[in-house]
């Protein structure tokens, strides 16, 4: 599986995540836009919950980074948080599986899950949000650093809306396979993510969340009337 890592290397993955029970929030219009940011050049692809993931699998094939998103009452983390979701992503062709990396209260622990992808023979990654999270996934062995939470967490939370390019430095300096993810919604800023030490580089609302890019432009001609 570590070959996918030479797919992925200097390539685009796109995120495709419609928005929660937005008109778009269905298996066949999601694999259709897998299908579409295959055609356009991305290597890879994230793709979340079972039945997109499915979908998906069924028409590309590209590597796919797996997630399944929860609501806990009893945890803040969403990404992946359980055994099941990890066997339930991998049966249905996921050959990355991500996970939320952050040290945060969780209902089972980070390295059980690291565990369970890696002893299926699949790739983890550790979705971070500090650079000491990233290292504590590299010291159990997962293959995949991302800077996906930066920002999203009570520690980390920003307004800010560029990237963490800063989080992306140091996270090349403790080698391994960096994914730059969060915020990476221009060409221009997925370039910088790669000359700041970036592997590959994950893009998702801007290509994927019509809602969201069709807000960014209303809102400059909103201000542009004001």
């Amino acid at each position: 599986m570590t070959h996918i890592l030479e797919v992925l290397r200097g390539r685009l993955i796109v995120s495709c995540q419609p928005v929660d029970h937005g008109p778009m929030d269905r298996p066949g219009i999601v694999a259709a836009m897998a299908e579409a940011a295959v055609a356009g050049g991305a290597a890879g692809l994230r793709i979340e919950g079972f039945d997109n993931l499915a979908a998906v699998r069924a028409r590309v094939s590209v590597p796919i980074i797996g997630i399944l998103k929860r609501d806990l009452t009893d945890s803040p983390v969403r990404i992946t948080p359980l055994h099941e979701d990890v066997a339930g992503l991998i049966a249905r062709g996921a050959d990355i599986v991500a996970l939320d990396a952050t040290a945060r209260p969780r209902p089972v622990p980070f390295a059980d899950l690291v565990a369970a992808v890696r002893g299926a023979g699949r790739l983890a990654m550790a979705d971070c949000a500090t650079l000491a999270e990233a290292k504590a996934a590299q010291a159990l062995g997962v293959e995949i650093l991302g800077s996906t939470l930066s920002g999203y967490t009570e520690e980390t939370l920003s307004a800010d809306p560029l990237p963490d390019l800063a989080l992306l430095r140091a996270m090349r300096a403790l080698g391994g396979f960096v994914m730059a993810e969060g915020r990476y919604n221009s060409p221009d800023l997925a370039a910088a993510a790669l000359a700041a030490g970036a592997d590959a580089v994950t893009v998702g609302s801007a290509l994927t969340r019509l809602e969201h890019a069709t807000g960014w432009f209303a809102a400059a001609l909103a201000r542009g009337r004001a």
